[in-house]
């Protein structure tokens, strides 16, 4: 009744311009991805290798700031660690943020 020809052109466009009005939001998901996703994945793999690789004798930096000398590593997701002179305390695996020194594997 009162269509301006702006409503009527829009009305024929359809499918195409459904596309495009994603096309933004699609390209935001990737820029996000690959910015912030991605990286934050490999970060996660990495600290998981590298707790996975603890052994006694390593060296180690926890979130708290605590450096420690790995003593003894068990199953449960628990490390004894000697923060000082005959002064041991069991800390979980996943708080240890750096090995600040490895020990080499004993020959065989």
């Amino acid at each position: 009744m009162f269509a301006t020809p702006a409503y009527a052109q829009a009305a024929g466009a359809g499918a195409g311009s459904a596309f495009a009005s994603f096309i933004p939001l699609i390209l935001i998901f990737a820029i996000m991805y690959f910015l912030l996703i991605r990286p934050q994945q490999k970060k996660m793999k990495e600290h998981k290798a590298m707790v996975e690789a603890l052994r006694r004798g390593d060296q180690i930096l926890t979130q708290g700031g605590i450096v420690g000398k790995v003593t003894k590593v068990q199953e449960d997701g628990l490390l004894e660690v000697e923060i000082a002179e005959g002064v041991k305390v069991k800390i979980m695996r996943h708080t240890i943020v750096q090995v600040m020194s490895k020990t080499e594997p004993a020959a065989a």
